[in-house]
């Protein structure tokens, strides 16, 4: 009985031992400094504020959905830190005239389900971006191209109709996607599910909780990537994220500038700041009475002191804006100096008599509830409008409502948020042109399609500047939207994570980060 008590003792004690070990493991040592043990798993939690509307890269444009799967897919070129344009899949490209681009691939790349990548899947993925049955957001972009070629197994050549200064650029794009034929045709669309090439693996979706990805071994990149699980939490309210960056339940998350402020002295956070290329909008279905009339749309933007929305909305952590934001340089007019940003009410008023409405009107004003940018601008306006004699009643309505609204112009005014892109090409063509993948608002104005049409072609880049600046002026006279401010954006990140730098053209880049 001794020894059977004593060996029942020792089992327990081993136990005991083996379950404080495990509940030990990715915490800090007694003195609180990081555990450095190579067999901990490299696990990074990030907290989101908002949920996926979809997976599919080549149907679902929403960035909460883009910051995960520009992590599972790959494309053939990328930025790097300094954007300039690399090879991903695609280790070089030549082009021997000015309307053909012939790239050579990796070899042995290899998609999440095991099987090898070939040309062949790029040539379907691009053909399916141009199918009109898959309504992709980015069929515009390379709405240039007329025929792709496989030359063999790891050469494949674009053939375009024309010379477009703007083709390398959209094959940045997160969501110009190589995707798994297989993977589309068992399910449908990739909405649910993710089959690609990138560092990391889909894992599972939990709606309104989570989604969680891990490591892809076989990611042609050696060494990379340094973590071997990512875990996305949807925390909606910004308190909720705040909470969790300060007590380490998350590491990393994106804040408004008011919360960063809170936290910025923080042992045991840091804040990254970067200047965006997103701006907010005001966007308005110019087939409906009376935004149908470029006067009123005129008149609300008189009637809008955007300088105010940045104080108040971003606590003076954004600057005005037109389509392109000014972080693009030299791309951006100084939209300050245009007359319909002067917050002129007078001739507000008077556009609006002129217009056939010297009493206002009645409107509602659609926006996300669950970003707080969002529906304090639309309270702002609300009130800035009133001054004209604009009464705007605001709805608020949850985001895949929101998606549906925006996609479907069944809103006549809806507030909001867009990025600019890398080229002015897209602030402008992709959203504005007639034909343009985004262009949700019902614009059509043929001066402007030539302009950027022209724009697409030209190689020379001062001229090509000058088209842009162009297209901007015409676009702010008009105002089938409103652009208002470009924000600051910012990152809580917990100390324990290294290697992270987020960038205005990709703030969710994780690839080298990891976790000490």
């Amino acid at each position: 009985m001794k020894k059977r008590g004593f060996a029942l003792f020792f089992i327990f004690s081993c136990l005991t031992f083996l379950l404080m070990a495990c509940s030990n493991e990715g915490q800090t040592d007694e003195e609180g400094e990081p555990n450095n043990d190579p067999g901990v798993v490299q696990e990074l939690k990030i907290a989101n504020d908002q949920e996926p509307a979809g997976l599919d890269p080549h149907k679902t444009p929403a960035h909460s959905s883009v910051r995960i799967y520009s992590q599972i897919y790959s494309g053939l070129v990328q930025f790097d830190e300094n954007m300039n344009i690399v090879g991903d899949l695609a280790v070089d490209w030549e082009q021997p005239d000015d309307k053909t681009y012939i790239f050579n691939l990796q070899e042995g790349v290899k998609f999440h389900n095991g099987r090898e990548m070939t040309a062949e899947d790029v040539k379907y993925s691009f053909e399916r971006i141009l199918a009109e049955e898959t309504a992709s957001h980015i069929a515009s972009y390379f709405a240039n191209v007329e025929s792709i070629e496989v030359l063999d197994d790891y050469k494949i050549q674009f053939n375009l109709k024309t010379t477009d200064a703007t083709f390398l650029a959209n094959l940045t794009n997160s969501s110009a996607a190589v995707v798994a034929k297989e993977a589309v045709e068992e399910n449908g669309d990739l909405q649910q599910v993710a089959v690609g090439t990138g560092p990391f693996k889909f894992v599972e979706w939990v709606p309104d909780n989570r989604v969680v990805l891990e490591k892809n071994e076989d990611y042609y990149k050696e060494g990379l990537p340094k973590l071997d699980k990512v875990i996305y939490y949807t925390m909606k309210e910004e308190a909720a994220r705040l909470s969790a960056i300060r007590t380490g339940e998350v590491d990393l998350t994106t804040l408004t500038a008011q919360s960063a402020a809170l936290i910025e002295n923080e042992q045991n956070v840091e804040i990254k700041s970067y200047q965006s290329l997103e701006y907010s909008y005001v966007g308005f279905n110019v087939n409906a009475e009376p935004l149908n009339n470029e006067k009123v749309r005129q008149a609300l933007s008189l009637a809008t002191n955007r300088q105010s929305i940045a104080d108040i909305v971003w606590n003076g952590d954004a600057i005005v804006s037109g389509p392109v934001a000014p972080s693009m340089g030299d791309w951006a007019i100084d939209v300050t100096q245009h007359e319909l940003y002067a917050n002129d009410l007078e001739k507000a008023k008077q556009l609006l008599a002129n217009a056939g409405y010297p009493d206002g009107f009645d409107i509602t004003i659609t926006t996300a509830s669950t970003y707080a940018d969002m529906v304090d601008t639309a309270q702002i306006l609300q009130q800035q409008w009133a001054e004209i004699g604009v009464n705007a009643e605001i709805k608020q309505i949850e985001w895949g409502e929101y998606i549906d609204t925006w996609s479907n112009t069944s809103a006549d005014i809806l507030v909001g948020r867009n990025g600019s892109g890398t080229d002015p090409d897209r602030a402008l063509n992709y959203f504005f042109h007639t034909n343009g993948s985004a262009n949700v608002w019902g614009f059509s104005d043929s001066e402007f399609d030539s302009l950027v049409e022209t724009g697409k072609t030209t190689i020379d880049q001062e001229e090509r500047k000058q088209i842009y600046v162009n297209a901007q002026e015409k676009l702010l006279e008009l105002s089938p939207n409103l652009f208002l401010v470009s924000p600051m954006k910012y990152v809580a990140v917990r100390n324990t994570v290294e290697g992270f730098t987020p960038y205005p053209h990709n703030g969710e880049y994780i690839v080298e980060t990891s976790k000490k």
